[in-house]
Order: structure tokens, then sequence, then C-alpha cells
């Protein structure tokens, strides 16, 4: 367990800050002309070409203007990494988390943006995409990896290019395109608590080098890394933090000409892992749940029961029209269901209890194109999104209803839908105004229309979103409580419609770029993003909607390869983020009321760096090291409570990894090992009841091939030390200020934290032909 005091290091970012400006000027003088090197997939002498998409268009790493970490399979592969969540600690400034009740829900953010709340109508601030498929809500973020050629972490609002919701960034999730001979490839593993994974994919030709089929399985479960101590329910699964969830993804691509490309992708997950039981930081005031030994143990008093599912189906289709230009069509369906039990108290008795549900649907349209020509690069679309974000939830005050009003329950209900219609335009060119010096432009105009509905009352019975929730319960038919946000569509007083608003936003990018030579660029840039206007998916009353977020960022960088064997990328960057969307609370005195209201009334800054180097020492041996540091400032506060610091986000995070191949006469052995850090960070702005200080996670794997490559194996060892550190938490306990806590809503110190992963270790065994 890790309570902690606050424990800010502003003068040492200072100080790495004013460091790395000078590791920039050296580097101008050091770095001479090299040539650029092989491709990622290929094993050749000297540092690989890595090619992105990040300007929906492929480049190489090197040759792109924006702060970009790319992943490439055979390095997920080798290091073991099977979650989406795994991939911040090799990209600087960058915060991936489970979202404390479920293994699929994603927290992000990226140099302190992003979006704590994932309940439906709250807009990410970190953009999620398939295959250029944009994925709205967070929940079943969190993607298993399987059938990947990359992951790309895009730092800094990329608003021009991808739009609304990508302020602190975008992360893309690529699948490599279809060729050659009929492929199958198997993996299975086997690890701590029980783990047994099973992933199959393939391909196969049905017309040679024309008409391809492409599919992947996936089967991962594991045992609980704890148990439910207690349950008010009978015949629960106890297992606490244990995984069951498939997946499938199947994929057509047709290529009739050279110059014609088409690709049908359907994906489907569903987790059926438990719902996570959080970890008691304090006793219970009002029943039996002292502090448990094991941070994944807990109590409920809900049902254990929890699901994500996600389906969705894409179509994209290119034109080749000739060798400068191209016309690409990127289309898509997607849905979620998630029924799911949080026990905010963790206890058995119901103090707090939360049965909810969310249910997504949304479907996207974008028309692309690229022209590429002497000096002369442009990127341009027309892009629309149509969305429905509805959910439910019950709070149940079960306690509070027995002792102020003498009820046997108390159930606050709340549910509705945050709809979102939105057309948008852009275009983005860079010109080559010398051989050296370039300048880039692009902009983006966005129309977006929100409507909203808001139910939430009072009910004075046991009341949860379904029949069958738990044994024997069943709904009363109809709406039971009232409409509070919306509009009166014929006079008669009672609201009965959406409310509806609109906005537009323009968002420019503009850069310079100067490739002093072939192996050393430099840029600047300015960029702007925007989030999401929205309506207060909570509201008590009929309040207003609330205005976009803005994030305005300035960067300059340096991106340069020295001879063959070093590196070095740099980025220096500063944003304005303003109108920052927080939920404020209004006086009442009516206990059992959450009179929570939207408003735009927080603004921050953050200076930063973030530094990414590789050394290939030899051409077995390499060495990865990069640096994020973040120094973030409040600059308006009229939030209620007041904020007092940006959330997950770490001031210090940096990961140094070092991987040697070894050939031999059975195959070649891979070895790695990396360390990550993550310095102090807060869980929520308004408050310092939970904190992590700064910790560290040691990984190591060893990975072996055949000589002909068609058998595989991989022993990955995870959180060696098995460190302990929050990612996730609830706070409704009362800090008394003098060491104790009192009870907050629902009664009880409800004091609540989520954890990462413990020590595991796992052997993968494969065989691809």
């Amino acid at each position: 367990m890790k309570n902690i005091k606050k424990a800010e290091h502003l003068a040492a970012t200072k100080h790495l800050f004013n460091q790395s400006l000078c590791a920039m000027a050296v580097g101008a003088v050091l770095f001479t002309s090299s040539s650029l090197h092989a491709q990622q997939s290929e094993q050749k002498k000297g540092l690989e070409r890595i090619e992105v998409t990040a300007r929906k268009t492929v480049e190489s790493l090197q040759e792109v203007p924006v702060s970009i970490t790319s992943i490439g399979a055979i390095e997920l592969d080798e290091k073991g990494i099977s979650v989406l969540t795994e991939i911040q600690q090799f990209s600087p400034n960058t915060t991936l988390q489970n979202s404390r009740g479920t293994n699929s829900t994603l927290t992000a953010f990226i140099r302190g943006v992003g979006q704590q709340d994932p309940l439906w109508g709250y807009e990410p601030g970190v953009g999620i995409y398939i295959d250029d498929v944009y994925v709205a809500r967070p929940q079943g973020a969190v993607f298993d990896l399987l059938d990947v050629e990359r992951i790309e972490v895009l730092r800094g609002p990329q608003g021009s290019l991808y739009g609304k919701n990508t302020v602190g960034g975008a992360l893309k999730y690529v699948t490599k395109e279809m060729s050659g001979d009929t492929e199958l490839n198997v993996k299975g593993t086997l690890g701590s608590y029980n783990q047994r994974d099973l992933k199959i994919t393939g391909q196969f030709p049905i017309i040679e080098d024309t008409l391809y089929v492409g599919f992947g399985l996936a089967d991962l479960s594991r045992d609980g890394y704890g148990e439910y101590l207690q349950s008010a329910l009978p015949n629960q699964d106890l297992e606490n933090y244990n995984k069951d969830l498939t997946a499938a993804r199947v994929t057509i691509e047709f290529t009739p000409r050279d110059d014609l490309f088409f690709r049908l992708a359907w994906d489907k997950t569903t987790d059926d892992s438990n719902s996570k039981g959080g970890y008691r930081l304090l006793p219970s005031l009002l029943t039996d749940a002292p502090v448990p030994d094991s941070v994944f143990d807990s109590y409920t008093s809900l049902p254990t029961e929890n699901k994500v599912e996600l389906e969705g189906i894409s179509l994209t289709a290119r034109w080749d029209i000739n060798d400068a230009m191209s016309l690409k069509y990127v289309g898509s369906t997607r849905e979620s269901y998630s029924p799911t039990n949080i026990d905010f108290d963790n206890t058995a008795l119901d103090i707090f209890d939360v049965p909810a549900i969310y249910e997504d649907d949304n479907s996207s349209h974008e028309v692309q194109f690229n022209y590429s020509g002497d000096g002369l690069n442009i990127v341009g679309g027309i892009y629309y999104y149509d969305g429905e974000s509805c959910g439910q939830f019950e709070a149940i005050l079960g306690f509070l209803g027995r002792a102020a009003f003498g009820t046997p329950v108390l159930t606050r209900e709340v549910s509705g839908c945050n709809n979102s219609e939105s057309t948008a335009v852009y275009a983005q060119g860079s010109y080559d105004i010398t051989e050296q010096l370039s300048v880039t432009i692009g902009a983006r105009y966005t129309d977006e229309e929100k409507q909203a509905v808001v139910k939430n009352g009072l009910i004075f019975d046991n009341v949860y979103p379904e029949s069958g929730w738990i044994p024997g319960y069943v709904r009363p038919s109809g709406d039971i409580v009232p409409q509070v946000l919306g509009s009166d569509s014929d006079g008669d007083g009672v609201l009965d419609s959406p409310s509806v608003q609109s906005w537009s936003r323009f968002t420019p990018r503009i850069g310079l770029e100067y490739q002093a030579n072939p192996d050393l660029m430099f840029f600047a840039s300015y960029s702007q993003g925007f989030k999401s206007g929205t309506f207060n998916p909570r509201a008590t009353v009929n309040e207003p909607g609330v205005n976009p977020e803005i994030v305005d960022s300035i960067e300059v960088g340096m991106k340069s390869d020295w001879s063959d064997n070093l590196r070095v990328n740099l980025t220096l960057f500063s944003l304005d983020h303003e109108d920052r969307q927080y939920i404020g609370l209004l006086p009442t005195d009516d206990v059992t009321v959450l009179n929570q209201f939207l408003s735009n009334v927080a603004a921050t800054s953050a200076t930063g760096i973030e530094a990414e180097i590789t050394y290939l020492a030899t051409d077995n041996l390499t060495f990865d090291f990069s640096l994020g540091t973040i120094n973030s400032k409040i600059e308006e506060n009229n939030a209620v409570p007041p904020l007092i610091g940006i959330s997950n986000t770490p001031d210090l995070t940096y990961n140094l990894a070092a991987n040697y191949v070894l050939e031999s006469d059975i195959g070649a052995f891979t070895f790695n090992a990396n360390y990550y850090y993550r310095g102090d960070y807060r869980l929520f702005e308004d408050s310092d009841q939970l904190q992590e200080e700064g910790y560290g996670i040691l990984n190591a794997s060893v990975n072996w091939q055949s000589d002909g490559g068609q058998w595989y194996g991989g022993l990955h060892l995870k959180n060696l030390t098995d460190e302990e550190y929050l990612v996730g938490g609830y706070n409704f306990a009362v800090d008394n200020g003098d060491g104790t806590f009192g009870p907050g809503l629902g009664g009880d110190t409800t004091l609540i934290g989520y954890y990462g992963d413990p020590r595991t270790v796992s052997l993968t065994v494969g065989y691809r032909f």
C-alpha cells in the first residue's frame, strides 16, 4: 500500500530542460552526414528505417516533424507486450492505464492532457485509431494486441489531420496488408496465475496476389491476482483481477489491379473478466472490512460479473491515380455494450454500490486525397462522424437510506444519451522552399452538433439497470426517474426532448523544417487541437452544455542519425490548455443529491522535453533510452473544489532498454531487458489523498527462433521486483486534517486504490509457416 504526500520536483525539471537545450545545440555541431538505413523488418547492419503514417502517408520516422514513438511487431513480440497499456513504458510523457473497475476501459493522458472519467458524454483527450478508424469511447480501448504491424504514439495536439479529441495526441493501431503465400501462426502462452493464452493468425490467397482472406483468433485467460474476501451474494466467482477474453478478426483484401486496393475488416472482442474490486486504503467505519493484506484483495455486495462487448466493421478503398496522386475512402461502424458492477466502497454492505450499463454506436466516413510531387506534398479530405453514447447507473446508498430516512434502501438513478454528429474538412501541405528548408501549413474546420438527455432522480427502493441483475430482481417498467436535462417540445412545462447545442472550430498547424544534411533535421511548429463540447451526463438540473477545450502547442525538435549506430530525437514543447471541463459541486442541503455541474472552469500550461535515443553498440547489441519531463502549472482555477495539480502525469518518465542477439547452431536467441521509471503523480486533480510516489519496473525476456523461422519461443519476466503502484481509485472520504479521515458520500471512509500488475512470468511457444 502506498498513500503518500505530495512531492513536486519542479526545480529538477527546469534543470533537465536547460540541459536538453544544451544537448540540442551540441548535437547540431556534432551530427554529420549519413544515409538512412534498413527497414524495420529486415535485420541489416545499421539503424533501422522505421516507417510511420503519422501524417496519413507512409514516411520514415526520421522525416516526420512530429514527436512520435513507433513500436513494430518484432519488438512487441520480443518484449512480450500483449496489451496496449504496456506501450506507455516506451513513449515519453505518456500514461495508458486500465480504468478502475475493468480490464478493458482505458485512461489515456499525453503531456498532461486526457480524460479521467469514462462516463458516456465525456470525450477523450487522446484519440484511438484502428487502421484510421476512430474508436470513440474508452470502454474496450485497452486492446489485446492481435495481428498488429505496429503501434504509433503521436504526442501533442493533432487537430489538423485527426480532428476532435486529439488535444493530447493520438494512438494508432496499424495492421499489415497481406501478400505472398498461405501463412499460419499458432502461439500459446502459459504463465503466472494460471495464464493460458492461445492466438491463431493467418492468411490464405483465394486468387494469387489478388484476393486474400486473413484472420485472427485469441482466447486469453488468467486467474485473479487476488480475491474477494467477502461477498454479500451467494455463488459468486470470487476471483479479483482475473482475465477471460476472446477476440476475433477477419479481413478480406482485394487488389484487382495494381492501382486499386480494397479491404473489408470485421473484429469482435468479448471480455468476461470479473469486475475489479478495489483495495480499501482505510478500514470501514460501518462493517467488518479492514485493510486487506494484499492490494489485489477486496470485498463486495454486488455481483462480480462484468462484460465488455465490442464489434466493428470497416471498409478501406484506395485508388492510386498515378505515381503522385491517390484517393482513399475509410468507412466504419462500431458498437459496444458493457454491463458492469462497481462497488465504490468495496465492502459487503450496500454503502455505495454502482451497477451500470454503457452502450455506444457510431459510424464514420472519410474521403482522403494524397499528392506527392517535386517539392510539394498534400493530404486533404472530408470526414463525417455520427455517434450515440448512452448509459445508466444506479448509486445504491443502502446504509444512508436506512440511517437518514428509515427506508430499507435508497437509490439515485442517472441515465441518458449524449449524441454527436460532426463534419470536418481538412488539408495539410508541405512545400520545399529550398533543398533544405520546407514549410508545412495545415488546417481543419469542424462543425459539430450535440444532443443530450439526462434522467436523474431518487428512489426509495433497491433498483438495478435490468431485470435479473441479481437473483429474483424484476425492474419496474417504463421510466422511473424524471428527465432533468433536455427541452420542452410541446410547451407543457415537462422536458421531453434532447437539449441541442452546436460548436464549430478551426484548428491550424504551421511548421518549418530544416534538413541540415540527409541525417539531421530541425523542426519547429505551432498546432492547435480541441476536445468536443458536451453536456453533463450527471446533471441534476437543466444546465447548458460546455464549450470545447482548446490546446495550443509549440514544439521545437531535432531528428538525427549519426553514422550507422546512433539516433537522437529531441523535442521541446510548450502548451496552453484552456476552457478545461471540470465537475463542480452546487451547494445543497440534501445529502442524497450529487449536485454536480459541468463548466469551463480552468486553464493550465505545461513545458517539457522528450528524448528518444538508440545506440547500436555492435551489430548484435542495441541500447534504447527515452526520457520525458513535464512542468505543469494551473493558470486559471474556478473549479469547486479547486484544482491542486494535474492528474496521471508524472513530472519525469524514462526507460532504459538493452537488446542482444546471439546466433547459435540451434537458432537465434534475443535477450532484452528494460527499466521503466515513473515519477510522483496524483490520480485526481482536486485531491492529494490518492497519490503514487515514483517507482521503477524491471522487465526481462529471452526469445528464440529456429534457423528456418518456423519455431519460436519466449520467456518473459515482468515487474521483477514486484512493485505495487496505483493506477486508479475512488476518493469519498473526508480528510480531517490531523491524519484521520471521516465519512464521505454514502457514510463511510471510502478511499480506494486499484493497482498495476504484480510480478509475472510467462512462456510462449509458437509455430508458423
